[in-house]
């Protein structure tokens, strides 16, 4: 019982080194999918969170680990969280799990498994990178932005759609958006060459 009602002091030295450690790992996992990423969204601008998450793991499991009762509590709290925003790119996912399994192995003071680990993914993903044999089909991402109004929110969508699947053989969306009262999609065409594309210009100015 004493575990529930008086848990044991954290340490500051523990935690300012967990955190060191985090801000380290972290950054660089940060700077490699900034500068190596292939996500749609704005890289640079996503990489600045993940030390932030990593930090704040840290802090989390840092303060509940002692405490069973403090643990329970969390669990409570985080079942009423609701994110709205959701991952649009299965690579933003794979680099948040990175960056919370930091905060994890540091928060737990597993520091030694956590670097060694950490270190063994980031050689994996180089290795990927530059030894993966590269796709031989000539992709091209194509961004249309088109200006929407509250009745006419499906006919431009099917209407872009249309048009594309006139002209290329692959059309993959990856990102759907709408801001501002405007459309934007985000897609992956197949193009055969540029007499084609040339053409699906065309034709998505005169829409």
């Amino acid at each position: 019982m004493d575990g529930l009602t008086n848990p044991e002091p954290l340490s500051i030295n523990a935690l300012l080194l967990n955190l060191l450690l985090s801000i380290a790992l972290s950054a660089i996992v940060a700077w490699y999918y900034a500068r190596f990423g292939e996500a749609l969204s704005n890289r640079r601008k996503f990489a600045r969170l993940l030390p932030m998450l990593s930090l704040t793991t840290v802090l989390v499991i840092s303060v509940v680990k002692a405490s069973l009762a403090l643990s329970l509590g969390l669990v409570g709290a985080l079942s009423i969280v609701r994110f709205r925003t959701a991952i649009k790119d299965p690579e933003e996912l794979l680099y948040l799990f990175l960056a919370i399994a930091i905060g994890l192995g540091l928060g737990a003071d597993q520091r030694i498994p956590t670097l060694v680990a950490v270190g063994i993914l980031m050689l994996l993903l180089v290795a990927t990178r530059f030894f993966a044999p590269r796709s031989k089909r000539r992709n091209l991402y194509l961004n249309i932005q088109v200006p929407e109004s509250e009745d006419e929110k499906t006919t431009s969508f099917q209407t872009m759609n249309a048009i594309l699947g006139r002209h290329v053989e692959l059309v993959d969306m990856r990102r759907l958006d709408r801001r501002n009262h405007t459309l934007q999609m985000t897609y992956l065409l197949d193009c055969k060459d540029q007499d084609v594309l040339a053409s699906l210009m065309d034709d998505l100015k005169s829409a």
